[in-house]
């Protein structure tokens, strides 16, 4: 539900930050000093996991108090978190927040309502409902139909909806197009392009970050606002790290030449000091020359060190602001171990393959398909057309109610939860587990290349942000002496940051294996590479 305004120092935002300091419970600053404001534009808020962006839109709905500074509403606020979990008991209707205002018309329509129904019934309430589930594709959905009974993205799609339905000034959205297929993305952008008021969009969908107009990107090294949309943000970052590296290779350029510079200056006063040494020993010289001479050598000697100093502090300044400039801008690199797979091999076959329920509903098949290394396979579909079926049984985690599946080589399947790490062991354990044939100093030095240094390789799995798991997983499966010539993954990227998501299309794009990949993400598969697609259809009833 929307929150209610307060007074804001600037009368045309709609929500303002002012000098806001944010810190995570163990003390950590996740930004400090903020000042931004949000008016009746389109903002996408992107950054990597953890940076603080799910922080920032708790901050503007007034969720979470600032540890320093103010935050102020002068407009109505409505959210959509990015998770959800409906009570047992909770319908469609309360999800909406419409069931009291039915409720109140359906007992004057019974002849049992009062003087307080008649006030306050909405008889425009229906036919608004109608057309706020026609807007995110769920027309016709009961109000007294259970929302757990829903589909994760259907129950995403039922929240926006009671967004139109209560108009809130401002919208602040996180990820909204997590677990939805490519129609219902659509859709959600399309109520965004409609709507009147001022959005916040927390999001790696870049189709969706396309539409913005504005970019605010959240950083351990604070919050930078860049006008326009994904688009122009991905040119400007590209042309911000080319700079980066530039001035870093200038700067350490700078500092062996300071440093050559001082070298040689030491040595000519060394060869100077022994020539005058050797002079004074032969006692041709008087000693009045002799002293005037050594104090002249003193007072140079002692400039040459001061300004060799100051010129090194110089430069070493310099390269250490270019390194952190590099850091900044730095994207993550994902190294993938060459799996030894050879061009052609069969990899799977699906022969007549269908898996049913225990009561006999069919979720998918009879599918025939035949994987050939190392080619990649985007397996689409609208949602429940059996697509993480289809998965699983390439990779053996089911097996088939009727008909045959084949799979000749090691097969891994990374879903969007990364099921295959345990929630109570540490990412070395993990490591362990999986390459039992490895030492804790592989495992680290694994983990380090995948940004879980030193202390965050002993981090428990269950402590890790969605997109942390992942790259977990891939840092597991990947890095051992037998990666899997069959990678299977489901929505990869649900759960990453940009960054990483541009890091693993970067490590698929050079893996060797086999891909079978679900995902609704355009951008995500044109990276990659895809060579064929396996589109399934919702199983008829």
């Amino acid at each position: 539900m929307p929150t209610s305004p307060s007074r804001s120092a600037f009368p045309s935002a709609l929500a303002t930050l002012d000098k806001v300091a944010a810190r995570t419970p163990d003390g950590v600053t996740l930004f400090d000093n903020l000042s931004l404001t949000f008016g009746s534009e389109r903002t996408g808020v992107v950054g990597r996991n953890g940076a603080g962006k799910s922080t920032l839109l708790r901050l503007i709905a007034g969720d979470l108090s600032p540890s320093e500074g103010s935050v102020t509403r002068a407009a109505s606020v409505g959210v959509l978190d990015q998770r959800s979990d409906p009570s047992p008991d909770e319908t469609t209707g309360q999800t909406l927040g419409v069931a009291p205002a039915l409720a109140a018309i359906d007992r004057l329509l019974a002849g049992e309502g009062d003087a307080q129904d008649m006030a306050d019934a909405d008889w425009t309430l229906e036919p608004r409902i109608a057309s706020a589930l026609a807007e995110v594709g769920l027309e016709g959905l009961p109000m007294d139909r259970a929302t757990r009974s829903l589909s994760g993205g259907e129950q995403t799609r039922l929240r926006l909806a009671g967004l139109i339905l209560a108009a809130p000034d401002l919208i602040l959205l996180d990820e909204p197009t997590n677990h939805l297929d490519v129609q219902a993305r659509g859709r959600v952008a399309d109520v965004l392009g409609r709507w009147k008021g001022g959005a916040v969009v927390v999001s790696h969908d870049r189709d969706l970050l396309r539409r913005m107009d504005r970019i605010v990107e959240v950083s351990g090294l604070g919050v930078a606002v860049h006008g326009g949309n994904y688009d122009l943000y991905a040119a400007r970052k590209a042309i911000e790290r080319e700079t980066a590296e530039r001035d870093l290779v200038e700067a350490e350029r700078t500092l062996a030449r300071v440093a050559a510079v001082a070298q040689r200056r030491t040595e000519m006063k060394a060869r100077r000091d022994a020539a005058g040494r050797r002079r004074a020993a032969k006692g041709d010289m008087p000693r009045i020359l002799i002293d005037a001479r050594a104090e002249r050598a003193e007072n140079s000697g002692g400039a040459d060190r001061l300004l060799a100093v100051r010129q090194a502090a110089e430069a070493e300044t310099a390269l250490a602001a270019a390194r952190q400039g590099v850091e900044r801008v730095r994207t993550l690199t994902i190294p993938m171990r060459a799996t030894g797979l050879a061009a052609g091999r069969t990899v799977a076959t699906l022969s007549g393959a269908v898996w049913t329920t225990q009561d006999g509903r069919r979720i998918v098949g009879p599918v025939d398909l035949t994987l050939t290394g190392p080619e990649r396979v985007a397996v689409t579909g609208p949602n429940g057309a059996g697509k993480t079926t289809l998965l699983r049984l390439i990779t053996g985690d089911l097996a088939p109610t009727s008909g045959q599946v084949q799979r000749p080589v090691p097969a891994t399947l990374l879903d969007q939860e990364a099921a295959l790490l345990r929630p109570q062991e540490t990412l070395v354990e993990a490591w362990m587990r999986l390459n039992p044939d490895g030492s804790v100093q592989e495992a680290q030095a694994a983990l380090a290349r995948f940004l879980f240094r030193n202390t965050a390789a002993h981090r428990r799995v269950g402590d890790l942000s969605g997109g942390e798991r992942l790259r977990a997983a891939l840092a597991c499966v990947m890095t051992g002496t037998r990666p899997p010539q069959l990678l299977v993954l489901d929505e990869p990227t649900n759960h990453l940051d940009l960054d990483s998501v541009a890091a693993v299309e970067a490590a698929l794009s050079a893996y060797d294996g086999a891909l079978v990949v679900v995902s609704h993400d355009a951008d995500f598969l044109a990276a990659v590479g895809i060579d064929r697609t396996v589109s399934l259809a919702r199983p008829s009833a």
